[in-house]
């Protein structure tokens, strides 16, 4: 499976550069995901329980970052085991550009393979849930990073933000596949 894209990340560079490299804001925006752990600068273990179709299973593996350009981008080279449900591994090429210094546009190419039960599931569903995955995942990584305030009014009158968060936490953020797929792919990779 090979895919292409990009996500519009409503935060300076640096700041996003941070986060795509923070363990804690990985954790909060991998759905799924059970526990991560950085083991070095450039290597990450981490479990994540995913449900593709009717196939519901944990993954642990391993993550490697290379590579490395702070701020502009990295590549994200992993694989994991789902025990019987099967395996996954390959890797992301992230890039990122400042876009007028307050926010950033994140482009990436990932080349993944999957073998066992999910690679039987057929290259549509598998290839529906990264999208999904992806774009779950830059929801919440956005929310997290770029949390946007209440409008004035809506905090006058002390209403609830659409998220329905607290109206100083209300936070909305770009959707986007990219998001879930990396989510996924770092689930299945133990990032």
């Amino acid at each position: 499976m090979d895919m292409t894209g990009s996500q519009h990340i409503a935060a300076p560079l640096n700041k996003v550069w941070a986060a795509l490299n923070d363990v804690e804001v990985l954790k909060q925006s991998i759905p799924g995901c059970q526990s991560i752990e950085k083991v070095s600068d450039t290597e990450m273990n981490a479990k994540v329980t995913l449900k593709v179709g009717p196939v519901k299973a944990s993954f642990t593996g391993k993550v490697v970052l290379s590579d490395i350009d702070p701020p502009n981008g990295y590549t994200i080279t992993g694989e994991g085991s789902g025990g019987a449900a099967g395996f996954a591994k390959g890797s992301a090429k992230v890039k990122l550009q400042d876009d007028g210094g307050t926010a950033t546009n994140l482009t990436y190419e990932v080349k993944a393979q999957i073998g066992g039960k999910l690679a039987q599931l057929g290259s549509r569903l598998i290839d529906a849930t990264a999208k999904k995955l992806a774009g779950e995942f830059f929801e919440k990584f956005g929310e997290v990073v770029a949390p946007t305030p209440v409008p004035v009014e809506a905090a006058a009158i002390g209403a609830p933000a659409p998220s329905g968060a607290p109206v100083a936490a209300a936070a909305t953020a770009p959707k986007g596949w990219f998001g879930r797929l990396i989510d996924w792919f770092r689930g299945l990779f133990k990032m």
